[in-house]
C-alpha cells in the first residue's frame, strides 16, 4: 500500500497537503464494515489467525481481511467478511459496500472506485462456546 497525498482545501486547513496512508483508509474501512448488522467478523480463518498474531505484537488490528489500493485519489477496496446466520448474505454484502463507500467519501474525503465484498463464512451462534465472553468464535466453519 502506497501513501497518498490529498490536497488540503484552503477553506478547511489552509495551504499545504494532507497525507492519508492506505493503512488509515483500511482501518476506516474495517471499522465501517464491523458496524454493519449481520457482520460477525472480518477476514477468513487464515486471515483471522494472522491478525491474532499481529494483535498480540502491536495491539488491536481493525482491518484484517481488508485490502486498499489508492490510485489518483480514488480507492479500490477488497474485503472478506463472516456473516452471522440467518442474515441475508447479499443484503449484508450490499450494506457493507454502502457503509465502506460512505465512510471513505465522508471520513477520508476520497472517491471510491469499487468495493469488492467476499463472504468467507457464515457464523452460527451455536458455534460459540457458551462460557466464552469473547467476540471471536472458537469454532468457524471451514472456508
Amino acid at each position: 500500500m502506497a501513501d497518498q497525498s490529498i490536497p488540503a482545501p484552503d477553506s478547511q486547513t489552509g495551504p499545504g497537503k494532507t497525507v492519508i496512508t492506505d493503512g488509515v483508509v483500511a482501518k476506516v474501512v474495517g471499522i465501517a464494515a464491523r458496524e454493519v448488522p449481520g457482520v460477525y467478523t472480518l477476514g477468513g480463518k487464515a486471515v483471522r489467525a494472522l491478525s491474532s498474531l499481529r494483535e498480540a505484537i502491536s495491539g488491536v488490528d481493525l482491518a484484517p481481511g481488508v485490502s486498499v489500493t489508492v490510485e489518483n485519489g480514488a480507492a479500490s477496496v477488497a474485503i472478506s467478511i463472516v456473516v452471522e446466520y440467518p442474515h441475508e448474505l447479499q443484503k449484508v454484502a450490499g450494506d457493507v459496500r454502502s457503509a465502506i463507500q460512505n465512510a471513505i467519501e465522508t471520513i477520508v474525503g476520497m472517491q471510491v472506485r469499487d468495493v469488492e465484498v467476499t463472504v468467507r463464512d457464515v457464523h452460527q451462534a451455536s458455534d460459540d462456546d457458551t462460557d466464552s465472553d469473547s467476540d471471536e468464535a472458537d469454532t468457524v466453519l471451514p472456508d
